[in-house]
């Protein structure tokens, strides 16, 4: 059994990254989208409330669990019994870091293996980043994320300025 663990912030879920988990459950039995905690990233939202996001983002996936983790992901690929990360590349100039990942996790967990994916044409300038910052300044986001996550950043958005 392939089980895939596809780790990240999350910090929101975007289109992109759910068309990388539609894509990779036709390729794999499992995939478990884990939400690093991050804390020196400082994500918009806590931990508890990325995994819910990224659980109702992708509730329509029958063979993928979220469930977030604080620990090293060459541990948490073990505990999983996972053999293999997905490691999504929007752009050439994500490859060099996530290569260096992928030597580091090879060498913390020789038995699993790093794969590449990068997201459909029209999806693969969507980041994270730039979705935080259009919907802080007012900008429509419903397009680039679930409409679950477009909610809650718009309610986010909404309580600072009103702070």
């Amino acid at each position: 059994m392939n089980v895939v663990v596809y780790p990240g912030t999350f910090d929101p879920i975007t289109k992109g990254h759910m068309n990388l988990v539609e894509r990779a459950a036709g390729m794999f039995d499992k995939i478990i989208l884990a939400v690093a905690d991050s804390p020196k990233k400082k994500p918009l939202f806590n931990l508890e409330q990325r995994v819910l996001l990224a659980q109702q983002s992708l509730a329509h996936i029958d063979c993928v669990e979220v469930l977030g983790f604080d620990c090293l992901l060459a541990e948490f690929v073990k505990k999983h019994q996972a053999n293999i990360i997905l490691r999504g590349l929007r752009a050439v100039s994500d490859f060099e870091y996530e290569f260096q990942l992928a030597d580091m996790n090879r060498k913390l967990a020789p038995d699993v293996e790093s794969i590449f994916m990068t997201p459909t044409n029209d999806l693969s300038f969507i980041s994270s980043t730039l979705i935080r910052e259009i919907a802080m300044l007012g900008g429509n986001i419903d397009e680039f994320v679930s409409s679950d996550v477009a909610s809650a950043l718009k309610s986010r958005y909404l309580q600072q300025s009103n702070a």
